[in-house]
């Protein structure tokens, strides 16, 4: 009998998951090759060329991974890998790809709420062919995921909150979740002092760390006990991807390219970080205890 990953439903799933990363690709292809499409004269990008070509290169290859991502999720090798080996690679994808599936179409929809006045990133189009490809990625991969994890790991996060073993609750991850909350309060208050002084898409940092915080509250201390599983699962998963992906690559691209980010955007991107991945150890120690 053939594995259900062969099923010519995700086939189109998975068409659609590789041919939305080609756009992207072959933009990060054209810089690498010194090409200058889409980047308009004045830029911040023509001023750090070895920097930005660096981070072409590492983006081009994380891109690139989605590709095999999709053919793990939907071939019958794919479910001899070990969990970690996908498991690690697709909470990434879903940290730094959730927030722009979120934010770019509210910033289409309300304005960005920012004029600084100063020259131009990209070319505005570049935006639109590399975020809605993004999103198209996020949905495709995100269904793939779904839908693999439910045959492979269905039996984890089914059922609700107090028919989950004793045993998959203690002190560890209690006292992690408490620190979780700790290191997200700095973070929560630079976002949301930002968002109120207009820059209004930092609201989605502050709801991401909520969400994650949440999930591992309810993970850890068996609140709400009539939730389903995998609702607090779904927040820590998104929680703790958003806050700590998105906290190590704005540090390493303000490093990176000297920008003139202030000590409480550090401290904020380090209460992110810190956050998400004491939330993903406890969602780690959770589906553990309840896989045995």
């Amino acid at each position: 009998m053939s594995s259900p990953l062969l099923t010519r439903s995700r086939v189109p799933l998975r068409a659609v998951a590789i041919l939305s990363c080609l756009p992207y690709l072959g933009l990060k292809t054209a810089w690498l090759t010194g090409s200058d499409i889409g980047i308009p004269e004045g830029s911040v990008l023509l001023e750090h060329r070895g920097a930005v070509a660096v981070a072409n290169g590492v983006t081009l290859l994380m891109d690139a991974c989605v590709i095999v991502l999709a053919l793990l999720l939907t071939r019958p090798w794919g479910l001899r890998v070990p969990a970690w080996l996908l498991v690690g690679p697709v909470w990434v994808a879903t940290g730094l790809l959730s927030p722009i599936m979120a934010g770019f179409p509210l910033q289409l929809l309300l304005g960005s709420g920012e004029d600084s006045g100063s020259e131009p990133f990209l070319h505005d189009w570049v935006f639109g062919v590399v975020y809605g490809g993004f999103i198209v990625q996020g949905l495709a991969l995100g269904a793939l995921f779904v839908l693999y994890t439910r045959e492979r790991w269905g039996h984890v996060w089914q059922g609700r909150m107090w028919e989950v073993p004793g045993a998959c609750f203690g002190t560890w991850p209690r006292t992690a979740t408490l620190f979780a909350a700790a290191a997200s309060v700095v973070p929560l208050a630079v976002h949301l002092r930002s968002a109120c002084d207009g820059e209004w898409l930092r609201a989605l940092d502050v709801l991401f760390l909520l969400a994650g915080v949440a999930g591992a509250v309810v993970l850890a201390f068996r609140r709400v006990p009539v939730l389903p599983v995998r609702v607090p699962l779904a927040l820590a998963w998104l929680g703790s991807g958003a806050a700590a992906c998105w906290g190590a690559w704005l540090t390493v691209a303000s490093v990176v390219t000297a920008d003139d980010a202030t000590v409480s955007l550090y401290l904020a991107y380090a209460g992110q970080m810190i956050t998400g991945s004491l939330v993903a150890a406890v969602g780690v120690h959770f589906l553990g205890r309840r896989s045995v």
